[in-house]
C-alpha cells in the first residue's frame, strides 16, 4: 500500500519525465523574453536610444510635422513617448487592410528623424510565440501552456511536501545543503534546495500564466475583482476597429494637435511615459495613455481622454480603480517580475534559467533510483536465496486464559522489564508467556486475547529495530482484527526527545484503531523511574491481582526462571583500574580508556556487544557544597534504601534534592532521596581479558549562574573516581545488539567516537573465533588527533584480520586539510558509505551483517538514510526482519 508520500513522490517524478522537456524551452524562452529591450538595444546602438543632447525633445505635434516634413503620409495611429532624456520616440502606422497592426519605428526625440530598424526583432517576435503558444495557433497553443503552468506549479508544491525537513523552523535545513557531496546526495541536495531557492518565483508564474491561459479561471478572476467582461471588451475594441476601417481616412494637422497637448501636459505634470493614439475619426478623441514618477509598475497606467480643443472628456487614474482592477493590472509585471524593479527581472530571469538543472537533476536522480532499485532488488534476491537463518514463529499463542508479555526492545531495558511482568504474573497464579515483537506478525498476533506491551521508543518517537517489521504491518492493517484483545501499554522513553515515549503511545493508538480496547491509560516510563514502574504494578494489581509490592531478590529469581535470558539484575562491585585520555588536542570533548575489573572469583561472561551499567556518584566536592548550604554534617549516621549508611554517601549516590525549607534532621533529608539511575556504556572487551574496558567521552552539564560541570557518569568514571576505587557495576545483555548465533557471514561495522567501543567488541570476538572478513566504517574529528580506533585497526588489517577499513574525519574535510592525510572528499561515515555503494551491496549479497554503534543524532540517522537511499526502504527492511541491520545507538 503506497502511502500519501509516496503517491505525491510518483506523481512529482512522473510530471517531471514527462512535462520537464517542455518546461525547458518555456524556462529558457522567458527568461530570453526578460531582457529583450536590452538586448536589441545592445545590438542596435542608436535606435532604441540616442546620445543625450542640450536641446528639449520635440512635442507629438513636432514629430508629426517632422514626419510629414519627410514625405511619410500613412496615416499614424500612436505616439509613445519616454520623459527619460536620449529615450527615442516610437511612432505607429494604422494597420492597412488585412493587417492585424501596423508598422511601428523608432524616431530620433531630437529632431524626429526615422532611425533605422532593430535588428533581431523578428527572433524574439518568434520567441514569445513558442513561449506562450508553442509557436500553435494562439487559441491551440495558450491551453497546452497553460497546462504545462499547472505542472509546474504541482511539481513545485509536491516538491516543498516531499523535501520537509525534520528541523522546518531552521533556515538551513531549507536553504543550505552540503556542496561536497557527491553523486546522489549532492544531485538530490542541489535539486531541492534550489528548488526551496525558487519555489515563490514558480507559485508566482505558473498562477499567472494560468490566468491568461484558461478563459475558466480568467473570466471568475476578472469578475471577483470587479473588470469588464472580456468578451465585451473584446467586441467594443473590434467594433472601433472596425469603424476606424470604414470611416474616411483623418489626417491630422500637426497643429491640430497642440491644444490636447498641452492639456495633457498641464494635467499629467510628472509624466514619464506617454502613449498618444490619434484619432482616426472627426468625432474621436485624442487619447493618452501614461504613468508617472510614482507609479508601482508599468501597467498602473492612468487614460486620459482630450478633445482636440484640449477639453477634458475622460480622466481615469489608476490609483483611483478599485483594489481589484488595481490587482489584475499587476499580473504582467509580477509575471515579468518588473513589479519589483530590476532586483525582481533578475531574480524572475534567473529563475526561468534554472528550469534546465532542475530537469537534468531530476533525470539523473530518476535513472540513479531506478538502477539502485534493479540493484536492490537483484540483491535482495540474492539475500533471499541464501542459506542465513529465518525469522522464527513466536510460540505458545493461547486463546484462553494466558496473557502474552509482547517486548519492543533495542538494548534490553524493555526486555528486562516484561521479564520482570512475567514473572509477577506468574506468581499470581496466572498463565504467561514471554513475546519478542521481532517474532510476531497479525496472524500470530490476533489470537491473542490479552495483552501486556512494554515498548521502548527508538530516537525521536521511532521503533527499536526489532519492531520495525510488527509497526509497518499494524499501520498497513485495516478494520478491526483485534476488536476482541484487552491490552495494556507499558511505553519506556527518554525526556530529552521530543517524542518522548513516542512509539509506545503511537503503538497503543495504533492497536485501538483496529479495535483494541485499553484496559487502561498508557504508562509512560523515563529510564527507571521507580514510579512508573509502581504505576505498571497498580495497575497490574488492579486488573489481575499481581503483587504490586516493591521487587525483591524473589523477584529476581522468579524473573531468571521466567526467561533463561535475563540479565542479571545484581550490581557487583569492580576496581578502577585505569583511565587513559585517548584525543588529547582533540577540538571534540575529551575521551578516555576507562578499565575495571571484578574479582577474579566472581568469572562473569557476556557477550559482544554487551553492555554495563555503571552506578555513578556526584563529585564529593558538589556533596560537600550541598551539606555546607544545608548547614548539615556529611557523617551523620542515616537509614537509606534498608540500610545504614552516612548522609554523604546517600547524598553522593542520589539526586541532589532542592529543599523547599531547611531540613529538620539528616534522617529526614535520607528519606527523600531518590537514587540515580545507572548509566550504560557499551563493553568494548570480551570476557577472556579480565578486565571492563569502557571508552567514555566528557560531558558538561550547564548550570544557570556557574560554570559548567562534567556529566554525572563520565565525570565519575574520567575524572572524581580514585583509581582503585570500587564501583558498582551490573552486565546487561543487548539482544538487538549481539552476534547472531552460529554466525560465520562477512560484517560490517560502522560507528563514531566512544561508539568504536561496542564495534571494538565485536571485532575482537570475530577475530577470536576466526572470522576475518569484517569492514569498518568509522568517523571521527581529526586524525591527529582522534585516530585512537585507527591505531589499533592498522595492527589487525596489517595481520589480515580485517579485510576492509574506512575513516571519515569530519573536521579534516572541513578545513581541506586532507592531503596529508590521504582523506578523501567525504566528511562522515554515510557520505563514505554511498562513496563505496557498489563494494556494500556487494558485501550484502553475501549475506553480511550490519552492525551500528555511536550516537543516533548524526551519525546513525545518517546511516539509515544512506541505506535506504542505496538499498531501497523494501531492501533495507529485509535486513532489518532478518537480523542482519543491528545497532548501539544513543
Amino acid at each position: 500500500m503506497w502511502s500519501f508520500k509516496n503517491i505525491w513522490f510518483q506523481i512529482h517524478w512522473l510530471i517531471g519525465i514527462t512535462a520537464g522537456t517542455v518546461l525547458i524551452v518555456i524556462g529558457l524562452t522567458g527568461a530570453t523574453y526578460s531582457f529583450q529591450d536590452e538586448v536589441l538595444d545592445w545590438a542596435n546602438p542608436g535606435t532604441a536610444s540616442v546620445p543625450v543632447q542640450q536641446s528639449a525633445a520635440l512635442t507629438p505635434p513636432q514629430l508629426l510635422a517632422a514626419v510629414r516634413a519627410s514625405g511619410e503620409q500613412r496615416r499614424i495611429d500612436r505616439i509613445t513617448l519616454y520623459a527619460e532624456p536620449g529615450r527615442s520616440a516610437q511612432l505607429a502606422f494604422a494597420p492597412e487592410k488585412g493587417e492585424r497592426r501596423g508598422q511601428s519605428v523608432y524616431l530620433n526625440p531630437y529632431t524626429g528623424a526615422q532611425l533605422p530598424a532593430q535588428s533581431g526583432r523578428e527572433f524574439f517576435e518568434w520567441n514569445e510565440r513558442l513561449h506562450r503558444w508553442l509557436l500553435l495557433p494562439r487559441d491551440d497553443g495558450k491551453p497546452i501552456t497553460g497546462s504545462l503552468s499547472l505542472c509546474l506549479l504541482l511539481l513545485s508544491l509536491s516538491g516543498l511536501y516531499l523535501r520537509w525537513p525534520a528541523k522546518p523552523l531552521s533556515w538551513r535545513s531549507w536553504l543550505t545543503f552540503n556542496v561536497r557531496r557527491k553523486g546522489r546526495p549532492f544531485l538530490w541536495g542541489l535539486h531541492s534546495v534550489a528548488g526551496t531557492w525558487v519555489l515563490v518565483v514558480y507559485v508566482m508564474l505558473t498562477l499567472t500564466g494560468m490566468y491568461w491561459a484558461f478563459d475558466a479561471v480568467r473570466a471568475p478572476v476578472d469578475r471577483w475583482m470587479g473588470a469588464p467582461s472580456r468578451a465585451a471588451a473584446r467586441a467594443e475594441q473590434s467594433a472601433a476597429q472596425e469603424a476606424a476601417r470604414k470611416a474616411p481616412p483623418l489626417n491630422i494637422e500637426p497643429a491640430t494637435l497642440e491644444p490636447a497637448w498641452q492639456g495633457f501636459t498641464q494635467l499629467a505634470s510628472q509624466w514619464q511615459f506617454a502613449q498618444m493614439r490619434l484619432p482616426q475619426r472627426a468625432d474621436q478623441p485624442v487619447q493618452f495613455s501614461w504613468w508617472g514618477a510614482d507609479a508601482p509598475h508599468d501597467r498602473a497606467r492612468n487614460q486620459l481622454s482630450l478633445s482636440l480643443d484640449g477639453s477634458v472628456q475622460r480622466d481615469d487614474r489608476f490609483a483611483d480603480l478599485p483594489a481589484g482592477r488595481r490587482a489584475l493590472a499587476a499580473i504582467y509585471p509580477l509575471h515579468t517580475g518588473t513589479y519589483f524593479g530590476m532586483t525582481g527581472r533578475i531574480i524572475v530571469t534567473v529563475a526561468a534559467l534554472m528550469m534546465p538543472l532542475f530537469a537534468i537533476t531530476g533525470w539523473l536522480l530518476y535513472l540513479e533510483r531506478r538502477r539502485k532499485s534493479r540493484a536492490a532488488a537483484k540483491a535482495q534476491r540474492a539475500l533471499l536465496e541464501g542459506d542465513g537463518p529465518q525469522p522464527s514463529p513466536a510460540t505458545g499463542a493461547n486463546t484462553g486464559a494466558s496473557i502474552a508479555v509482547v517486548y519492543a526492545s533495542q538494548a534490553g531495558h524493555a526486555q528486562q522489564l516484561a521479564v520482570r511482568t512475567v514473572a509477577r504474573l506468574r506468581s499470581a497464579g496466572l498463565a504467561a508467556q514471554l513475546l519478542p515483537a521481532a517474532n510476531l506478525d497479525m496472524a500470530q498476533l490476533q489470537p491473542q486475547r490479552q495483552l501486556l506491551w512494554v515498548a521502548s521508543t527508538f530516537g525521536e518517537g521511532q521503533p527499536p529495530d526489532s519492531a520495525r517489521r510488527l509497526a509497518r504491518l499494524l499501520q498497513q492493517a485495516e478494520g478491526t482484527p483485534l476488536a476482541h484483545q484487552r491490552f495494556g501499554m507499558l511505553a519506556l522513553g527518554d525526556r530529552q526527545y521530543s517524542q518522548f515515549c513516542g512509539f509506545g503511545l503511537g503503538l497503543a493508538a495504533q492497536l485501538e484503531r483496529l479495535g483494541a480496547q485499553p484496559v487502561f491509560a498508557p504508562i509512560t516510563m523515563d529510564a527507571e523511574d521507580d514510579s512508573a514502574w509502581q504505576a505498571w504494578l497498580q495497575a497490574l494489581a488492579a486488573h489481575w491481582g499481581v503483587n504490586a509490592a516493591p521487587a525483591t531478590a524473589a523477584d529476581n529469581a522468579a524473573a531468571s526462571v521466567a526467561d533463561s535470558d535475563a540479565p542479571d539484575a545484581l550490581f557487583l562491585p569492580a576496581q578502577l583500574l585505569s583511565r587513559h585520555h585517548l584525543n588529547p588536542g582533540s577540538s571534540g570533548q575529551p575521551l578516555y580508556q576507562v578499565e575495571l575489573a571484578f574479582a577474579p572469583a566472581q568469572a562473569l561472561q557476556w557477550q559482544a556487544g554487551g553492555l554495563v551499567e555503571v552506578k555513578a556518584a556526584h563529585a564529593p566536592a558538589q556533596v560537600d557544597a550541598w551539606l555546607q548550604a544545608q548547614q548539615l554534617d556529611g557523617s551523620a549516621a542515616v537509614q537509606w534504601r534498608g540500610s545504614a549508611s552516612s548522609l554523604r554517601d546517600a547524598l553522593s549516590a542520589s539526586e541532589l534534592p532542592t529543599l523547599s525549607a531547611p531540613a529538620t534532621s539528616a534522617q529526614a533529608v535520607a528519606d527523600q532521596l531518590h537514587p540515580l539511575a545507572p548509566r550504560s556504556y557499551s563493553l568494548a572487551s570480551l570476557p577472556a581479558d579480565g578486565r571492563i574496558r569502557l571508552y567514555v567521552r566528557q560531558t558538561l552539564r550547564e548550570q544557570p549562574g556557574a560554570a559548567p560541570q562534567l556529566g554525572l557518569a563520565s565525570g565519575w568514571l574520567t575524572a572524581h573516581a580514585a583509581l582503585g576505587s570500587s564501583i558498582a557495576l551490573r552486565l546487561v545483555d543487548n539482544p538487538g545488539f549481539a552476534p547472531l548465533v552460529g554466525d560465520a557471514r562477512p560484517a560490517i561495522f560502522m560507528g563514531n567516537g566512544s561508539g568504536y567501543a561496542g564495534l571494538r567488541g565485536h571485532l575482537r570476538h570475530r577475530i577470536a573465533q576466526g572470522q576475518f572478513d569484517n569492514w569498518l566504517v568509522f568517523g571521527e574529528r581529526r586524525r591527529a588527533h582522534d585516530s585512537y580506533a585507527e591505531d589499533e585497526v592498522c595492527v589487525w588489517q596489517a595481520h589480515g584480520q580485517i579485510e576492509r577499513a574506512d575513516y571519515a574525519y569530519s573536521r579534516d574535510a572541513r578545513d581541506a586539510r586532507v592531503q596529508a592525510a590521504g582523506q578523501g572528499p567525504h566528511c562522515y561515515v554515510q557520505d563514505a558509505l554511498r562513496a563505496a555503494a557498489e563494494p556494500l551491496k556487494a558485501w550484502l549479497a553475501r549475506g553480511a551483517v550490519i552492525y551500528v554503534c555511536g550516537s543516533y543524532d548524526g551519525m546513525a540517522t545518517g546511516v539509515d538514510q544512506a541505506l535506504t537511499e542505496l538499498l531501497g526502504e523494501e531492501g533495507l527492511n529485509a535486513l532489518i526482519d532478518e537480523g542482519r541491520y543491528r545497532r548501539d545507538v544513543y
